[in-house]
């Protein structure tokens, strides 16, 4: 479920236009104006308010965000403005061929998504940076990962709820053939099977090699592969069983000792809210035995800490 709220009285985004336009005017720009129309709008409305804006003032509203703000609050809100697909593409575009190659986002985007978006994010790649997704994996990535990413971007796996249990229970004796029953690892056994395989039948695999060998799949898959290898495999495994569970340890982990993880604490509260960031949150609790509102709020401050807690939603004690 979404954490996305909106105002009793919805303005037209002809007024919110208005209104953003009139905040960016004068001496400074008035950023708790700006926070406070589009964090509580949804992908439709902002391009909307996009297409309104560009017509009465024949001036992008995206560029006269980043001119307008600054630090955490900008990229927090141009990362906000476009819709989801695009979204993930520019995210994986900056990953892959940006001052700094990160290739653990580009990773954590492309085995966190289900197969119907991946796919459109390939489209809207192509589309719009004039490049192939799976050529730039080419150039950034090497060897298990690689071989792993361009599988993700290829393949179309099921998305529905059933599993072939048979079929799960061998790819359960493949996995350990594979990793924990030889000496060495058969990566290619465990590309063909996470990259093919729907998230319904990885759960039942997960669950049937755990049933049949005493030992999760997580743990084989961290005893037997390293680096971003393994923290692909284990992406698509958590993404699988429990997405929730999985982004609430991520957020864990970007606000966890000295310092926050900026970045990574608007990626995935920017990327969930419209998706399932309810479900995160109960996870983020029952885990930590606090809120995820309020250690946004301990770790984050001013327009930057007002902009995520509202996309986060009210907090549920």
């Amino acid at each position: 479920m979404a954490t996305l709220t909106f105002p009793p009285v919805l303005t037209s985004p002809r007024d919110d236009a208005t209104h953003l336009y009139k905040a960016f005017k004068g001496f400074g720009c008035d950023t708790a104006a700006v926070v406070n129309i589009l964090a509580h709008r949804d992908a439709t409305q902002r391009a909307l308010i996009e297409h309104e804006y560009r017509a009465m003032y024949s001036e992008e509203l995206s560029k006269r965000l980043a001119s307008e703000l600054r630090g955490d609050i900008e990229r927090a809100i141009l990362l906000w403005m476009p819709d989801p697909a695009v979204r993930d593409a520019t995210i994986v575009r900056k990953a892959l061929t940006g001052d700094v190659v990160n290739l653990k986002v580009a990773t954590e985007v492309i085995c966190s998504r289900t197969s119907t978006q991946v796919q459109h994010l390939k489209q809207i790649y192509h589309a719009r940076f004039h490049s192939y997704l799976e050529r730039d994996i080419e150039y950034q990535a090497s060897g298990d990962l690689q071989k792993l990413l361009l599988a993700c971007v290829s393949a179309v796996r099921y998305e529905g709820p059933e599993v072939d249990r048979a079929m799960a229970e061998h790819d359960a004796k493949s996995l350990y053939k594979a990793g924990e029953k030889k000496l060495g690892t058969d990566e290619k056994i465990f590309i063909r099977i996470f990259s093919e395989r729907s998230r319904a039948h990885l759960a039942f695999v997960s669950s049937a090699y755990h049933n049949m060998y005493g030992n999760s799949l997580k743990k084989a898959i961290k005893k037997e592969t390293s680096g971003n290898f393994e923290f692909a495999l284990r992406t698509i495994l958590q993404c699988a069983e429990n997405p929730a569970v999985y982004f609430a340890k991520v957020l864990h982990k970007s606000m966890k000792g000295a310092g926050t993880d900026d970045s990574t604490l608007t990626r995935v509260i920017v990327t969930r809210t419209e998706i399932d960031m309810q479900y995160i949150k109960a996870e983020y609790q029952r885990k930590h035995g606090k809120t995820l509102n309020d250690v946004v709020h301990s770790e984050t401050s001013s327009h930057f800490r007002a902009f995520l807690l509202a996309l986060l939603g009210p907090a549920h004690r």
